[in-house]
C-alpha cells in the first residue's frame, strides 16, 4: 500500500527536500500552499515539471494555517498517514517587525492543526518542526531535549507554544506527534533573506561584477550549521522509528557568521576584506548565544547524523549562487542580491 504524507510549508526549502525525500520512498505526497504564494514555486519546480510526478504522485492543495475549515476539508480528503509541518513564519529579524503574524502562524497555526488531528478518526502520525530558537540564550551548551525553555524573540516565542502543545497532545490526546528540534540549516534553496544565502549570493555577484560589496551587521554571531538534506531525513526517521518524541537535530559545532564570510569569498578565490563592510542597521535587538545542540538522542534512537561539513555546505551555496547568476548573465536576466 502506498503511504501518504501531507507537507505543510511544501514550496520552502524542507518541504522541497522532504518532498524528494518522500518520493524516493515511493510516498504519495500533499501539500499545502498558499493563494498568495508564488506561482513559480521555483525550489518544485523540477518535480511538477515531471509528468510522471505532478498530479500522479506529487499534489498541491490550497490551504492556510490561518483558514482550518480548508485545512480539516483537505486533509479529511487526503487521509494521510504522515503529516509534516514546515509551514511559518520562519525568520527571526523579521519576527521583531510582524510578531502578530508570526505568532499567529507559528503558534496559532499549529494549535490549529493539532484541534484537527484530535478530531481525525485515524490522525496521522505528525511531525512539527520547532527551532533552537526556543532555548534563546540558554544557560547550558550543548542543549538537549531536556533544555528548559527560554525564547527572547518573537519567532521563538512563538515556537516554544507550538513545542509545549505539541507535548500536551501527545500525552493528553495520545496522538503520535514528534517535535524536532532544528538548529540551523541552510542549502542552495534557502531564502534569500537569509544570511548565509545573502553572503554567499553577495560573493559570487562580487566574483562576476554584478555587486560590490557587502554590508552586514554582527559578523561575530556564532550558529550551529548543517544541510537541510540532513535534516529532513531526520524528519522522517522520527515519525518511522521509535516511538513519539522529541529530537534535537543539530551538528553540535559552532561556527561564526565571519567564517561563513571567509568560506563563501574563499570559494570564489576573493579577499572578504575588500568587500565586506559593518552595516548596524541589520543588527538585531536581542541575539542569542551560544546555541549549539546535542543530537545524541538522535543518534541513539533513530541513526541519524549529518553528513555534509559545514564547509561543504558553504561551498555548495556559493557554486550554486554563482552557477545561477552565470547563467542569468548569459541570458540577460542575472540580479544581484540587494546590499
Amino acid at each position: 500500500m502506498t503511504r501518504r504524507a501531507f507537507i505543510t510549508g511544501i514550496t520552502g526549502q524542507d518541504g522541497s527536500y522532504l518532498s524528494e525525500l518522500l518520493l524516493a520512498q515511493g510516498y504519495e505526497v500533499h501539500g499545502s500552499v498558499r493563494r498568495t504564494s508564488t506561482l513559480e514555486r521555483s525550489r518544485l519546480a523540477h518535480l511538477y515539471a515531471d509528468p510522471t510526478l505532478y498530479n500522479q504522485r506529487l499534489f498541491l492543495h490550497y490551504a492556510d494555517l490561518d483558514d482550518p475549515t480548508t485545512l480539516r476539508r483537505v486533509l479529511n480528503a487526503v487521509q494521510p498517514q504522515e503529516l509534516y509541518h514546515l509551514a511559518g513564519q520562519s525568520h527571526v529579524g523579521l519576527s521583531f517587525e510582524i510578531p502578530e503574524t508570526t505568532c499567529e502562524f507559528t503558534a496559532m497555526g499549529t494549535l490549529r492543526l493539532l484541534e484537527i488531528l484530535r478530531d481525525l478518526p485515524e490522525p496521522p502520525r505528525f511531525f512539527h518542526a520547532t527551532s533552537s530558537e526556543i532555548f534563546g540564550r540558554p544557560t547550558a551548551s550543548p542543549q538537549t531535549e531536556k533544555t528548559p525553555l527560554a525564547p527572547i524573540n518573537p519567532y521563538g516565542c512563538a515556537k516554544a507554544f507550538a513545542t509545549q502543545m505539541v507535548r500536551v497532545y501527545r500525552a493528553s490526546h495520545d496522538l503520535f506527534a514528534v517535535n524536532g528540534i532544528l538548529y540551523n540549516h541552510e542549502s542552495p534553496r534557502r531564502g534569500e533573506n537569509f544570511v548565509t544565502r545573502k553572503i554567499c549570493r553577495a560573493a559570487a555577484a562580487i566574483k562576476l561584477g554584478l555587486q560590490e560589496e557587502l554590508a552586514l551587521g554582527d559578523t561575530s554571531a556564532q550558529r550551529d550549521w548543517g544541510h537541510a538534506r540532513d535534516y529532513v531525513r531526520g524528519m522522517w526517521l522520527a515519525l518511522n522509528q521509535g516511538p513519539p518524541d522529541d529530537y534535537v537535530f543539530a551538528t553540535g559545532q559552532l561556527h561564526s557568521v565571519q567564517q561563513v564570510i571567509e568560506t563563501a569569498f574563499a570559494a570564489v578565490s576573493l579577499d572578504w576584506q575588500h568587500h565586506v563592510k559593518f552595516d548596524r542597521h541589520f543588527l538585531r535587538p536581542a541575539e542569542p548565544l551560544h546555541l549549539v545542540g546535542d543530537a545524541s538522542k538522535a543518534r541513539a534512537v533513530l541513526g541519524w547524523s549529518p553528513t555534509t561539513s559545514f564547509q561543504e555546505l558553504i561551498q555548495e551555496m556559493t557554486q550554486a549562487e554563482l552557477d545561477q547568476l552565470s547563467q542569468g548573465e548569459r541570458r540577460g536576466t542575472a540580479r544581484p542580491e540587494a546590499r
